[in-house]
């Protein structure tokens, strides 16, 4: 596997876990997911480009 696939699948875990279902980080709102989401996006431009 190379590095961009291995950091493609930490980053989808990393949203899994930061999704607000504990009721602790429910005053949190999206705020994190959103924030894992946009580095996810960067993550899937820089391989299909080719430059990860």
């Amino acid at each position: 596997m190379s590095l961009g696939t291995i950091l493609l699948i930490i980053l989808v875990l990393f949203m899994l876990g930061a999704l607000p279902t504990w009721s602790h980080s429910a005053s949190w709102g999206y705020y994190p997911v959103s924030g894992l989401g946009v580095l996810l996006i960067i993550v899937v431009v820089l391989l299909l480009t080719g430059r990860l």
